[in-house]
């Protein structure tokens, strides 16, 4: 057998131990996927293919097709929980991501028709964990030349052993995403437990706003965010902030942009934080109480 041979059957070996793990959700107008969790009938998908719905149906590989229940979701990582009544599904082997680097092979997997399918594509960027737009807490970034094809959203991203490095989402940015095992491990438990992500918040509607030229050497910063509402009895409102104040720090960090707020407050549920502000041209410090939702 050629050397080409080889890798040709070893690659097949890979999508077929990777694409046991993968199913297809049903009843959709445009297809997904979802990859098993747990033999203990848990599933992940991308939150975005579920429309809604706390019950979907799911068509697993050796042709069953099973009712799960939507256990709980997070839009923040476009990341939802289901769960069927089987105790037979076979997890993916699980990878961790640490030693992915760039020019690694890796396949996408997804199941949008009866059958697993699969693309070949090559690690063209890894970096240190993020936050999404929405507060969410990425593990690690890792992009995949390419962009997702149709149904594979919610399938597995898996190397060329088959073994897991992450969820697939079409949610996640532009050409798609990848949420990594490591963050898959952390946010699963959560999700079936509790239904959601707990993220902390001040109840504040922001905008981008400029420090007046006579501060900026004070407070070391030329933009921040001006408080344009206030929900009645929100966290913001109950701590002290006011209509008109420019929001320049939370525990340190810098908060110029209506996604740095989100950003910084994401960890800090139910937490004391210290805001640092501009109030009638005067800057001063404040402490309160974040939310959860």
């Amino acid at each position: 057998m050629s050397v080409l041979q080889q890798v040709s059957e070893s690659m097949a070996a890979a999508v077929a131990r990777g694409g046991a793990a993968v199913v297809r959700l049903e009843g959709r107008c445009s297809a997904a996927s979802a990859v098993v969790f747990g033999g203990d009938g848990l599933l992940i998908t991308a939150a975005h293919a579920l429309e809604g719905r706390e019950v979907v149906e799911v068509a697993l590989g050796d042709g069953r097709t099973l009712s799960a229940k939507v256990l709980g979701r997070d839009r923040g990582a476009d990341l939802a929980v289901l769960k069927v009544d089987a105790t037979d599904l076979a997890p993916p082997e699980w990878a961790d991501t640490a030693s992915v680097k760039v020019g690694h092979l890796v396949l996408t997997l997804g199941r949008p028709g009866r059958t697993a399918r699969a693309t070949l594509g090559m690690v063209s960027a890894v970096g240190e964990g993020y936050r999404t737009m929405a507060g969410a807490s990425i593990d690690r970034y890792i992009e995949v030349d390419g962009s997702l094809p149709r149904g594979f959203s919610g399938g597995a991203l898996a190397d060329t052993a088959g073994r897991l490095l992450g969820m697939n989402t079409a949610g996640l940015g532009r050409g798609g995403g990848t949420i990594p095992t490591e963050t898959l491990r952390r946010m699963v438990p959560e999700l079936a437990a509790h239904g959601k992500i707990g993220r902390g918040y001040l109840g504040v509607e922001v905008v981008p706003g400029r420090v007046s030229e006579g501060l900026v050497e004070a407070v070391g910063q030329r933009r921040g965010l001006l408080v344009a509402a206030l929900e009645p009895g929100g966290p913001g409102e109950s701590g002290g902030l006011l209509l008109g104040d420019l929001l320049l720090a939370v525990d340190g960090q810098r908060v110029e942009r209506p996604g740095d707020l989100v950003a910084v407050l994401g960890g800090r549920v139910r937490a004391t934080v210290t805001v640092r502000l501009i109030r009638a041209g005067e800057p001063k410090e404040i402490s309160l109480t974040t939310g959860a939702r």
